[in-house]
């Protein structure tokens, strides 16, 4: 864990506030609170005939695959769009489809996505070389 997130992204060459600037922490947990509760939602009620305890393996099945179309498509899944997120390269491009893979496979594997580094980045971003900024 970092220990100084006062100045997330200067080493990024990240602006240190407002869009382009590393996402708040606050705002990267609700996005994933909104994302899962919706891949919850979607197994629930397409794949396991509406059954709650049966929805959890499923709904990450579901979870992996929303991350890897809107991440690649259009560098946001639902909960950052409504928070204002989106995912970039290091560089500020697209992330590329091999790299949004590797990204949202770690992310379900969760211990990567709870090891920051100081630049406020999750293990799993910066191994697939992203980095989560505001809009």
């Amino acid at each position: 864990m970092g220990a100084d997130f006062g100045h997330r992204g200067e080493r990024l060459g990240l602006p240190a506030e407002g869009p382009g600037s590393v996402a708040p922490l606050g705002r990267r947990f609700g996005a994933l609170f909104i994302d899962w509760g919706l891949c919850m939602l979607i197994a629930y009620g397409l794949i396991t005939g509406r059954d709650w305890a049966a929805a959890g393996n499923p709904a990450l099945v579901v979870f992996l695959v929303l991350s890897v179309l809107t991440l690649g498509t259009v560098g946001s899944t639902p909960g950052k769009r409504i928070l204002g997120l989106r995912v970039v390269s290091e560089n500020g491009g697209r992330l590329g489809p091999g790299w949004v893979l590797v990204r949202s496979v770690l992310l379900c594997l969760a211990v990567p996505a709870l090891v920051w580094d100081r630049d406020g980045r999750g293990l799993h971003d910066r191994l697939a070389r992203a980095v989560q900024v505001r809009i």
